[in-house]
């Protein structure tokens, strides 16, 4: 920290240490800058970035499709795969799709929708309710959010020892 400086005598002294001084923020009055490597600084704020990158998930939105018709058995074994998918950290897409006369008993579809939302309840919370879109009916679901693990204390870890 020198406080307010002349810039020419700002400049001297960062050519002395054989660095740059650049300028923080403009709009200030005065004008704030350091005196830095600015190579360097740039070369770690891309290291950062990267790095952010890296530690960044996405989250996909995986689609199960159903017909009003299919049978409990199959129905079992979607809702493995959605289990799966929301223990990935997907969310989920429930898709019912009406052919013909079917679109007369949306009540089926609901039906499976909700014996799905049963099973899973456990893992993912419903992020959209089911609903009518035409000849489809769609429900969303998301994963659970996991409470994050407290650290246990050492009288946790290691119980006390009977006499």
């Amino acid at each position: 920290m020198f406080g307010v400086l002349q810039t020419s005598e700002a400049k001297r002294i960062a050519r002395e240490r054989n660095l740059d001084l650049v300028e923080v923020n403009p709009k200030a009055s005065p004008p704030v800058c350091k005196i830095m490597d600015f190579g360097r600084f740039k070369y770690e704020e891309k290291k950062r970035q990267t790095d952010a990158r890296k530690r960044q998930t996405k989250v996909e939105i995986k689609e199960v499709k159903l017909r009003p018709k299919t049978d409990d058995h199959d129905i079992d074994f979607k809702v493995k795969h959605i289990r799966r998918f929301l223990e990935e950290g997907n969310k989920v897409k429930i898709t019912v799709r009406f052919r013909g006369r079917e679109i007369t008993h949306p009540e089926t579809a609901q039906r499976q929708i909700d014996h799905i939302i049963e099973h899973v309840k456990d893992m993912g919370a419903i992020e959209q309710h089911p609903r009518m879109e035409g000849r489809t009916m769609t429900a969303m679901l998301a994963p659970k959010v996991k409470p994050v693990a407290k650290p246990r204390t050492a009288e946790q870890r290691e119980p006390a020892a009977a006499d």
